[in-house]
């Protein structure tokens, strides 16, 4: 059986994202962790998505990985290709949606592909080519303070300028506020500049519908899981598949837990409202230089803890914080450590019957998954918006909500463990 979309995530949390937006459109999904080898076990999937670690890798590790992944899904039969990134562009003037957007656009032999961020449901909105969060643009909101990528830049066209070898265009909120028609020909307007790419503005989700109507022939699409709303609708009027079913909440018995990575704001807020109603713990820094005495300690203490409540773990800290531990050990070193200890405390507390966990962060995210070697996950019902619970394939299955860190209002973590109970 042939699938009919295959997209490439460049974090995981953005895979179980996009895999949500498709799963609520009626479609079957399976998300495929890391560089896919080998015949899937796919059952009915509609469309695949595979989850990369890539968003801050080198240059041309991401590349390489995300040209792997594509395929992989061709061999599949995906009749259309999905690039999925961040609704809040994470990247550097380096990269690395520019070059991976580059390398599988020149693999498809595509005319041109559109960049579309947006995803208005978490208030991400594109305006003019400029990317807002929520009435801030993206260089004033805390996105400026992301540890791996700040974002200082809130223009589009000039962001994916610098990172990609083609020339950028625009297709303005006036042309898509009047419809499919229109985007297209400012589409095709694109293509006579010379621009293989077109950042496309949207504020609405039917903006994004329209969007989504207007590049139904198109072999590459890269943006954000907002973009993905119209798809499946473009597939049905196809013929490609039916209505579809309604996701299921996963069914795995077991005990809690939170491991919280990211600093965002977000995640920050949810882990203030819960403290004082779980048992928590911090990582230290400091403590994390020679991990494994308090890893081993950390896991004691979470075994100790009486289970009618989730325990968490987090390592989620201020900017100021953050800033500190990045000078003492260095940007990536820092991140590094503190995905080392996470994952490892997944991986031991697994073991002692840890099955139902929240993972707060998209690096954190890869390293966890990565540490319980899962590699298919059934994507379920949606806690958030973005955040989907998912079952891992296997003999020992788990649930898991991976979390992008600045997805969720302030009793998320609570509102996750209450679907399951």
């Amino acid at each position: 059986m042939s699938i009919i979309l295959g997209a490439i995530a460049d974090d995981f949390t953005g895979a179980t994202d996009l895999a949500n937006t498709l799963v609520k459109q009626g479609m079957r999904v399976v998300q495929v962790i890391g560089v896919p080898s080998g015949p899937p076990e796919l059952g009915d999937a509609q469309a695949v998505v595979v989850a990369l670690k890539s968003r801050t890798a080198p240059v041309d590790e991401a590349v390489s990985q995300s040209l792997t992944a594509l395929d992989w899904l061709r061999s599949l039969g995906a009749k259309q290709i999905f690039f999925k990134y961040c609704s809040t562009f994470d990247s550097t003037d380096k990269g690395n949606i520019g070059p991976v957007s580059d390398a599988l656009l020149e693999a498809l032999n595509a005319e041109m592909a559109i960049v579309c961020p947006a995803f208005p449901t978490n208030h991400r909105t594109i305006y003019q080519g400029h990317l807002f969060v929520g009435d801030q643009l993206l260089s004033e909101s805390p996105m400026k303070n992301h540890p791996l990528t700040p974002m200082c830049n809130s223009n589009l066209v000039d962001l994916m300028n610098k990172q990609s070898a083609h020339s950028v265009g625009l297709v303005p909120a006036l042309a898509v506020r009047m419809g499919a028609m229109e985007i297209i020909q400012s589409l095709e307007q694109n293509t006579r500049d010379r621009h293989r790419f077109a950042v496309v503005d949207a504020e609405t989700d039917e903006d994004l519908l329209e969007i989504g109507i207007a590049i139904s022939d198109h072999l590459l699409i890269t943006g954000g899981s907002g973009i993905a709303l119209g798809l499946p609708h473009n597939y049905r009027r196809a013929g490609l598949m039916g209505t579809g079913q309604d996701a299921a909440t996963p069914q795995v018995p077991g005990k809690k837990m939170v491991l919280a990575g990211s600093c965002s704001t977000a995640t920050r807020a949810q882990l203030e409202y819960i403290k004082g109603r779980w048992p928590t713990y911090q990582l230290d820094m400091d403590k994390l230089t020679e991990p494994e005495e308090e890893i081993v300690k950390v896991c004691a203490w979470a075994d100790a803890q009486p289970h009618d409540a989730p325990i968490v773990i987090y390592g989620s800290a201020e900017p100021k914080q953050v800033a500190i531990a990045q000078q003492k050990f260095g940007v990536e070193q820092s991140g590094q450590m503190m995905e080392f200890a996470l994952s490892s405390c997944a991986k031991r507390l697994f073991k002692s019957g840890f099955r139902q966990i929240v993972v707060a962060g998209g690096e954190t995210s890869g390293a966890v998954v990565s540490a319980l070697e899962v590699t298919n996950l059934r994507i379920g019902s949606e806690i958030a918006p973005g955040v989907p619970w998912t079952e891992s394939l296997g003999d020992q299955p788990m649930a898991l909500a991976l979390k992008s860190g600045n997805f969720g209002k302030e009793s998320f973590f609570e509102d996750a463990f209450e679907m399951l109970s």
